[in-house]
């Protein structure tokens, strides 16, 4: 009997999954409805005081949400407080939704790759990818890879879908 092989790693496919990319960190929020008066108005006095007095340090080294949970209209200068307060504890901080969370996250992970790792090689990006909007991540993706990789495919290794092959 023949001895097992690993076509897969003979064929000099390097496989990736963005997942993988993203850092892993604490995801925190910060729902400001809890702070509306009444659960309608942000009153900027009692704000002030909630942030001077909020503990921010437990958000070190987090990726920080802030969001309002409600249909209340929240001025844009609360998120700009908040942000100023979390500033010395985390640069990380994105005023949204969780899937805006995620694109600032992909788009950090991807600015920080080492992308002459990847040139010239034949790379497969899985396709299982646990995020909220894949089809963000893997365009986002393919904009930062193309330019060094010699080909760009998706799926798995058995059943890959083309995306580009570089010209010879």
């Amino acid at each position: 009997m023949e001895p097992l092989r690993n076509k897969v790693k003979e064929s000099g496919l390097l496989p990736m999954d963005l997942a993988d990319l993203l850092p892993e960190v604490a995801l925190c929020e910060i729902d400001l409805a809890s702070q509306l008066w009444q659960g309608l108005v942000l009153k900027e006095k009692d704000f002030r005081a909630w942030v001077k007095g909020a503990d921010w340090s437990q958000y070190k080294a987090s990726y920080v949400r802030i969001f309002c949970s409600t249909e209340a209209i929240i001025p844009t200068w609360a998120y700009m407080l908040v942000a100023s307060a979390l500033e010395p504890y985390t640069s990380q901080v994105v005023a949204g939704t969780p899937k805006e969370m995620e694109h600032y996250r992909i788009h950090q992970a991807l600015m920080q790759l080492d992308t002459e790792s990847y040139k010239d090689q034949r790379v497969i990006v899985k396709g299982c990818a646990k995020l909220i909007d894949q089809e963000y991540a893997l365009t986002q993706l393919v904009m930062a890879l193309k330019p060094y990789v010699q080909s760009l495919m998706f799926g798995e290794p058995c059943s890959t879908v083309p995306i580009f092959k570089r010209s010879r």
